[in-house]
C-alpha cells in the first residue's frame, strides 16, 4: 500500500499526486533558521556533554586497557580521540611521562626479529594522527620529540628486495631489518617516512613530506626526497613556529 502510494504521487500523474510532490519536496529542503540565544546554547550544551562524556571513557577505559598491553608507561599519559593505538605483532612499548598519542595510531613489531621488538619513547613525546611506527628491532623517540601526523617510520619493509622471493612470498631478510633512532627535541614534520637505519640528531626538524634515507645531523632543518640537509639552525630560531 506504501510503495503503491510513493509510486502514485512520484508520477504526478493528476492534480492531486502533483500538489503532494511538491508538498513533500518544499519539506525536504525546509531550513530551520538559527535562533542565536537557543542554538548556541544547545552547541555549547553539546560541546560539554559530549568532551565530557569522551574524556570519561578515555580515562577509565581505553587508556588502562592500552597502559595493560605496553611493557611500562609513565605517569599522565593522553591518548588523543576516541579509542586507543592499534597495536600488532610481538613489540614491547616503553613510554615515559607526559606522553601525548593520538588513538589513530598504529604501533607493529616485526614477527621473525630474533629479541622481542621495541619502541621506547622518552618523556614529552607527542605523536600525531594515523603515524605508523613499525618495529623492526628498536625505535627510540627521546625526550621532547614532535611526530607530525601520517608520518611512517619503517624499521621494517615486510618483504624482500628480491622479486622471485617476493613473488613466492618469503619474508624480508635480516639486512633489511634495524633500528630507528630519534634524539631529543626532533621535530618531523607531516607526512614523513623515516628509513631503517637512520638516526636524526638532536632539535632537527624535518621538513613535511621528506623522506629520510640516511641519518641527519643534529641543530638542522632538513627536507627533501631523500632529505637532505637545507640549514643550520640557530639556538633562537622562531621562523619555523
Amino acid at each position: 500500500m506504501i510503495s503503491t502510494t510513493a509510486n502514485w504521487i512520484r508520477r504526478r500523474e493528476d492534480p492531486m499526486a502533483d500538489r503532494l510532490y511538491r508538498l513533500i519536496k518544499r519539506v525536504q529542503v525546509l531550513d530551520m533558521p538559527v535562533l542565536p540565544g537557543l542554538h548556541m546554547t544547545l552547541y555549547r550544551t553539546h560541546r560539554l556533554l559530549t568532551g565530557l562524556g569522551s574524556d570519561l571513557i578515555r580515562r577509565v577505559y581505553w587508556t588502562p586497557m592500552f597502559r595493560a598491553r605496553c611493557g611500562g608507561t609513565g605517569r599522565r599519559l593522553h591518548i588523543a580521540g576516541g579509542g586507543m593505538p592499534f597495536v600488532s605483532g610481538p613489540v614491547r612499548i616503553q613510554l615515559g611521562d607526559d606522553c601525548r598519542l593520538s588513538s589513530a595510531m598504529t604501533i607493529s613489531g616485526h614477527g621473525r626479529s630474533k629479541a622481542t621488538p621495541e619502541f621506547i619513547c622518552g618523556e614529552n613525546v607527542g605523536i600525531g594522527w594515523q603515524t605508523t611506527v613499525a618495529v623492526g628491532s628498536c625505535i627510540v623517540f627521546e625526550d621532547n620529540v614532535r611526530i607530525g601526523g601520517r608520518a611512517f617510520f619503517a624499521g621494517y619493509p615486510g618483504h624482500p628486495v628480491n622479486a622471485a622471493d617476493r613473488a613466492a612470498g618469503l619474508p624480508d631478510t635480516d639486512d633489511q631489518i634495524g633500528d630507528i633512532v630519534l634524539r631529543r627535541d626532533v621535530w618531523i614534520g607531516t607526512g614523513c617516512t623515516v628509513n631503517v637505519g637512520v638516526e636524526i640528531g638532536a632539535g632537527t626538524i624535518v621538513a613535511a613530506g621528506s623522506v629520510v634515507t640516511k641519518s641527519l645531523p643534529a641543530g638542522v632543518l632538513a627536507g627533501g626526497v631523500p632529505a637532505r640537509v637545507i640549514r643550520a639552525l640557530n639556538p633562537e630560531d622562531r621562523s619555523l613556529g
